[in-house]
């Protein structure tokens, strides 16, 4: 799914223009974002639940040189489906 993809869905339900529904798409996207930042979760009901998860440092490989590199310790979005979308699919 793009951003694209849901701004023609806005449009076409809502009747509205191009812009408009492009400008919703954008501003519904930066308040998911800043709801993940903010607290570290968001759930959208009968779709799924983002969270927000601590990854450890660990030791990778370089895929072009094989060589061994350190990963740092960082932050992931993790999604976890809800049992309406499981089903549905």
């Amino acid at each position: 799914m793009s951003k694209a993809f849901i701004a023609s869905v806005i449009q076409e339900s809502a009747g509205l223009t191009g812009v408009a529904a492009n400008q919703t798409a954008t501003d519904l996207i930066a308040a998911i974002v800043r709801e993940i930042k903010k607290t570290g979760g968001f759930t959208l009901p009968s779709f799924g639940t983002f969270r927000v998860a601590k990854t450890k440092a660990r030791k990778g490989l370089n895929p072009r040189t094989g060589e061994a590199i350190k990963v740092k310790a960082g932050k992931t979005v993790r999604f976890k489906a809800s049992p309406t979308l499981k089903k549905a699919v």
